[in-house]
């Protein structure tokens, strides 16, 4: 299928670029919003997963709010008409001109990371004559069993405000008269492709919720961030997530108050499978003990196999022959963690073979850069 929609594009167009689905796209956002809805439950797209123009417009179309980990983020979305009562702005390091653009643009809320944020944020609103409203990042010391550069929400990660700083943190509020506490925001990590973690996650927001509750704060929104992974073994058997399943363990696990609403702040699930990476195969390089098919896309095109180790399907869709041999598929970046996979079994490859690297529409385009004075990836789109 994919070989097929392809064509048109190979001929036409230079390579390496990336290739979006959008016809996909718009079924992934349809299932989402149809599942989420049986809850009533209120989704955020993770803007840090793809930003291209043409996908951000697409997602805005659907009706979903706006999760923004910097300031250019929730500035992206203002700008492509995100309802700014949707956007919410998170992030462990903001800066005061950061803080100050939202503050100015009346963002839903800020989720906020430590005590010293609280301390600025409040500044800033003071000098604007303006009332934040902020949700508590807290961090549950949860494992979310994923790669370590991607958890979140262990003591030992940067991320959020630890239970044992909660008491300082409910005196704190009481003295900044420009915050007003409206929730309490979770994150455990990313590409999480087993949902216990997320029913311990329940358990443990039961818990924090009636924490706070029992201390005089009956919070409005509970957020309990993203994170579930796709498939990206056999990204055709499953190219839209089961997001019946997915909610039904926030429906089943959560205790929610009838005034409390359920946020979600999804990226990877929503545009993962809709973008493929296409590149074309420079040089084949036989050894004795390895063969190497060299690319015309690197590290600066799709930085995760390098990054995170993580793995990507990739495909020969040009090649017609019946016999396989396994290819370390790499890059021409001066780098040796430039690979894409190792021992990969392919069909008999050659120059000019069309190489597909599937799965890329999350963090692939949007983490490109320009290292080796690459030129800037191209993406194009079917409907």
């Amino acid at each position: 299928m994919l070989r097929e929609k392809l064509i048109k594009y190979i001929s036409q167009h230079k390579t390496p670029f990336y290739y979006y689905d959008i016809a996909l796209l718009q079924q992934t956002l349809n299932s989402l919003k149809a599942e989420s809805s049986r809850y009533h439950y209120h989704v955020h797209y993770a803007f840090k997963a793809n930003t291209n123009p043409r996908i951000i417009q697409e997602i805005e179309r659907s009706g979903l709010g706006a999760d923004c980990v910097s300031g250019n983020e929730v500035k992206c979305a203002v700008e492509n008409g995100f309802d700014v009562s949707k956007i919410v702005f998170a992030g462990v390091g903001k800066s005061d001109d950061e803080i100050n653009y939202a503050l100015d643009k009346n963002i839903f809320c800020f989720n906020c990371e430590s005590m010293q944020e609280l301390d600025v944020i409040n500044d800033l609103a003071i000098k604007q004559n303006k009332v934040a409203s902020i949700a508590l990042r807290i961090n549950p010391n949860v494992d979310a069993h994923t790669h370590k550069y991607i958890t979140t929400g262990l003591e030992e990660n940067k991320f959020g405000i630890n239970p044992y700083e909660f008491e300082t943190v409910i005196g704190k509020l009481k003295t900044l008269p420009n915050l007003k506490l409206i929730g309490l925001h979770f994150h455990i990590g990313s590409q999480i492709t087993d949902l216990g973690p997320f029913k311990k996650l329940c358990l443990k927001v039961n818990e924090i919720n009636q924490f706070f509750f029992n201390r005089g704060y009956d919070l409005p929104v509970i957020n309990v961030g993203g994170g579930i992974g796709i498939n990206y073994q056999e990204p055709d058997k499953e190219n839209i997530l089961d997001f019946a399943t997915y909610f039904k363990v926030f429906h089943d696990f959560m205790e929610l108050r009838k005034n409390q609403e359920l946020h979600f702040e999804l990226g990877r699930a929503i545009v993962g499978q809709c973008g493929n990476l296409i590149s074309r195969v420079l040089y084949i390089k036989n050894g004795i003990n390895t063969n190497f098919a060299i690319l015309d896309a690197g590290m600066t095109e799709l930085i995760r196999p390098a990054l995170y180790q993580a793995y990507h399907k990739i495909e020969n869709i040009s090649s017609s022959s019946t016999s396989t041999i396994k290819y370390d598929v790499v890059g021409p970046i001066c780098e040796s963690s430039d690979c894409f996979g190792k021992a990969v079994e392919l069909p008999e490859t050659k120059r000019g073979d069309i190489i597909a690297i599937r799965s890329a529409g999350a963090y692939g385009e949007v983490m490109a850069s320009r290292y080796n004075l690459r030129d800037d990836v191209r993406s194009y789109f079917s409907e």
